[in-house]
């Protein structure tokens, strides 16, 4: 056993405790006096954990202990009320996220006792909870963002303790896939006035929230075009709250189908009031925006499809289908992002440069899709 009895210690130093432990300290960069987080069985334990710390200095990764001692819950919240630009969308799912998958297991644990440890076990546990890989792959990415910050610019922990290689990517299901007969099917089966909303939704590759936003001054007047600059969402305690669109390239024209223009014209001539900022879709008696649960009540929207032989379908796989088969078009990935709203790193450079000729043809393919289906087989 090292014997510091009687000589200074080149860096920190270590006291023998009246239970006989060791309780090790020293000075940090702050000038301040910080302590071991525990106190040692051993001297040479104690040794070993300032030799530690003066590397960690020396590497000029040393990061104020006592800073690191929030948990991990108060500081993901805090790190959401301070995260610029988030969408209420997105701020709703990080709360649920933390609320049911994380704060009640990990949460109250300091950012300077977390480990990778940490993370492995809760993953592992959630996952035998019967937890989808896809929910905690969105746990373990908003962990790893909010991390991140801590590191840097917080400096609150010297490293991001997020290390499981894997764990930030998603496997969803598969989608079903819809056929153009099914989507009239679709339309038909609803109430007449939702109609013109599943086919915008398939042929115009649009999603549930950017449809219900849409306005009789969005829509040219041969409905040649409809213009997407906004979208519904749906925000606790305030209920639909009119906002941008998911993504910087949500914001297009889209060129609609020739052979569903009548079908666009006919609901606005029956259904939408002649003020230009008049919505193309709203409930029977209220008038106003309609929200995803009412749609589905009105709509008997699982029934529906049911007897269709399309049980569980989304309102979404309808845009998804539109997607298919706008890619079968022959066109560039660049004009598909633009005419789908997608974004990523390059989608500046994707919305600016696509051009309507392109989308023009997309919308004339999908056209022909429908004339054909409105011909029958030969």
């Amino acid at each position: 056993m090292p014997n510091n009895k009687g000589r200074k210690r080149r860096f920190g130093s270590i006291r023998k405790t009246s239970l006989g432990e060791f309780q090790a300290s020293y000075l940090g960069p702050d000038g301040k006096r910080h302590f071991a987080p525990h106190r040692f069985k051993k001297e040479r334990d104690a040794d070993r954990w300032l030799n530690g710390v003066e590397a960690v200095i020396v590497a000029g990764d040393w990061t104020d202990p006592d800073r690191a001692k929030i948990t991990l819950a108060e500081y993901a919240e805090r790190w959401i009320v301070e995260r610029p630009g988030l969408r209420p969308r997105t701020v709703e799912l990080y709360r649920w996220l933390l609320r049911k998958h994380i704060t009640p297991y990990i949460g109250d644990v300091p950012l300077n006792r977390l480990s990778a440890a940490t993370f492995r076990q809760w993953r592992a546990d959630r996952l035998v909870a019967g937890v989808s890989a896809s929910v905690l792959a969105k746990c373990y990415r908003l962990l790893r963002g909010v991390l991140n910050t801590a590191v840097d610019p917080d400096e609150l922990i010297a490293k991001n303790p997020c290390k499981i290689p894997g764990a930030e990517k998603e496997t969803p299901e598969e989608r079903p896939l819809v056929t153009v007969g099914q989507v009239f099917e679709i339309a038909a089966a609803l109430p007449e006035r939702f109609s013109a909303m599943v086919l915008l939704a398939a042929f115009g590759s649009l999603r549930f929230g950017e449809v219900t936003a849409l306005r009789r001054c969005d829509v040219a007047e041969d409905a040649s075009q409809v213009r997407v600059v906004r979208q519904f969402v749906e925000v606790p305690g305030q209920g639909v709250v009119a906002g941008p669109p998911k993504s910087r390239a949500g914001v297009r024209t889209v060129t609609l189908p020739q052979a569903i223009r009548p079908d666009i014209l006919r609901h606005m001539s029956e259904f939408v009031g002649p003020d230009p900022e008049a919505l193309l879709f709203t409930g029977e008696k209220s008038g106003g925006a309609i929200r995803r649960p009412n749609f589905n009540q009105r709509t008997r929207w699982t029934e529906a499809v049911t007897k269709l032989g399309l049980e569980g379908l989304h309102f979404h796989d309808l845009r998804h289908a539109g997607n298919v088969w706008a890619s079968k078009a022959g066109m560039s990935t660049r004009d598909l992002m633009a005419r789908m709203g997608h974004d990523d790193m390059r989608a500046a450079l994707i919305y600016q440069r696509a051009t309507s000729e392109a989308d023009q043809h997309i919308a004339d393919r999908l056209s022909k899709l429908v004339e054909e289906h409105r011909r029958g087989p030969a």
